[in-house]
């Protein structure tokens, strides 16, 4: 079940640092850019409530099936993208469906897992699951900077190959199929696609309407508004099986855990993307020089993440939680303050800082989550976190991307203005740099005689700078988040998952 979910959690970052290529073949803005990224993390977050429900409905190797064959061929459509005007249409589409496979395998490979394993060793095992899966996402910068050496468009494609054998081991496990005689929530899975959707929308496209726009805000408040309307739905309505049981949430630690996890996953998902195009941009480098710089990182991670799980087995989670969100705001916030130097070697020890941090955190909050399902099925607790952390992926993702478009463009303009550039041009140029930038800054050194030409080469240095600047206030705004949630740690009651497991039934079930 770990290969089976590797390649989905590759694909969480994978894309990030192909992103120049894919612009430059393509012709995609940088909104269009983080589209593609977002569409995949979006759908994963929209419909994992609905891949666990069907889980729980169909049978958990029923599910792992279908969702991996729904995986490998909308990766082999993305790679196959065509050229032109409907290029963005055609991967933002199909990473769409990208995420739609990720969220059926995902929570029915976790429910294969949790039915195989005894509830003493359980924890130790949804650990191991945790750790090993979030730890994939390393794979995905090392396996793009290699195979964006070759083509971009296989990045995709490897996906071929992985999805092959974790169907052939998946028929190996011989995995029992245990369906329920329950109904499906229909409107509640509708509720929740369209609030997903219509928030993260608002907060996406406020770089291109503008955070003043009506439109902006009307797609903010209205998915925020389905948001709480699909909660009154689940918590009010008894007529029917929910989609999620809600009421996991009278449980503090859960509700804790889940909030740790949110403002965590604000900057794991994201801090791949600014990051690689920061590096590519700013530092000049290649891509695999990219994948090498966010390997910083995930050194931290590792090695954080392995120590976490021995503090969630001594001494449970909260000690776990709140030393990575503080390790991890310090973290950012330090690296953020390198990002000027223009350095990859002096930055390595707060890349790992804040890296570790997140590997403080991650498998010991999921994990003392679902050992905290006493009356709820693992399915709908898991549900419950995954969706929670994948909508903070992508509303991440939205709002750091239209920061720094605004403040890129902000110091372009002012790069521009101090170079003699009329005003009437400064601001559309700088624009236009901005949705440009997300490519090597040396391949895209303006060509031409004309003075604007000549005034832009002269320019690049202190544009590469522009946009080491802009990445600061993401970067300084991935450490706030961090903070946030080590004041959400502080409120978690400390006790251990498995004493709850235990009481609840020595109370003949809770």
């Amino acid at each position: 079940m770990m290969f089976a979910v590797a390649m989905t959690f590759i694909d969480q970052t994978i894309v990030s640092i192909a992103a120049p290529d894919i612009v430059s073949e393509l012709g995609l803005s940088t909104s269009g850019m983080q589209w593609v990224i977002n569409a995949y993390l979006l759908s994963l977050a929209a419909f994992f409530a609905l891949g666990g429900r069907l889980a729980d409905l169909w049978g958990p190797r029923r599910v792992v099936v279908a969702g991996t064959l729904v995986f490998v061929v909308s990766s082999v459509l993305c790679g196959c993208v065509p050229a032109g005007d409907h290029a963005l249409t055609w991967l933002v589409v199909f990473r769409a469906t990208q995420g739609l496979g990720a969220a059926l395998l995902f929570p029915a490979a976790l429910a294969v897992v949790v039915a195989v394993f005894p509830v003493e060793r359980r924890g130790r095992a949804l650990a191991l699951f945790f750790g090993v899966t979030g730890a994939l996402t390393a794979v995905g910068p090392l396996l793009g900077g290699w195979l964006t050496s070759w083509t971009w468009r296989a990045i995709f494609w490897v996906n071929v190959p992985v999805a092959i054998i974790a169907l052939i081991l998946t028929a190996l496990a011989h995995i029992s199929d245990r369906r329920r005689d329950e109904s499906l929530d229909v409107r509640g899975a509708l509720l929740i696609v369209a609030g997903m959707g219509l928030s993260v929308l608002g907060f996406q496209q406020a770089s291109a309407w503008g955070w003043d726009s009506a439109a902006t805000w009307l797609c903010i408040a209205g998915g925020l508004a389905l948001l709480a309307f699909f909660c009154h739905y689940e918590l009010r309505t008894t007529r029917r099986h929910p989609l999620i049981d809600l009421a996991v949430f009278r449980d503090r630690a859960f509700t804790v855990d889940t909030l740790v996890l949110f403002f965590a996953m604000l900057a794991f998902v994201p801090v791949f993307f600014f990051a690689s195009v920061y590096a590519q941009v700013s530092l000049s480098a290649s891509p695999n020089q990219a994948a090498l710089y966010l390997l910083y990182f995930f050194a931290g991670f590792a090695l954080a993440s392995q120590w976490g799980g021995r503090i969630l087995d001594k001494r449970g989670a909260r000690p776990a939680m709140r030393i990575g969100c503080a390790v991890g705001a310090v973290g950012f916030a330090l690296w953020a303050g390198k990002l000027t130097d223009l350095s990859m070697h002096d930055q390595w020890p707060y890349a790992a800082l804040a890296g570790a941090g997140i590997g403080f955190i991650l498998a010991p909050a999921s994990t003392d989550a679902v050992n905290r399902a006493i009356n709820a099925s693992y399915g709908e607790v898991t549900g419950i976190t995954q969706t929670v952390r994948n909508y903070a992926a992508s509303i991440g993702l939205a709002v750091f991307g239209t920061m720094l478009t605004h403040t890129m463009t902000d110091r372009v303009t002012e790069t521009l203005r101090t170079r003699g550039v009329p005003p009437d041009a400064e601001h559309s140029v700088a624009r236009d740099v901005t949705q440009a930038i997300t490519g090597n800054a040396d391949s895209r050194t303006p060509t031409g005689d004309g003075a604007l030409e000549t005034t832009m080469r002269e320019a690049m240095p202190a544009i590469r700078m522009d946009f080491a600047e802009a990445n600061q206030w993401v970067f300084y705004g991935m450490a706030v988040a961090l903070a946030v949630g080590y004041f959400c740690a502080l409120r978690h009651p400390g006790d251990r998952a498995a004493t709850a497991e235990e009481d609840g039934r020595s109370d003949g079930g809770g």
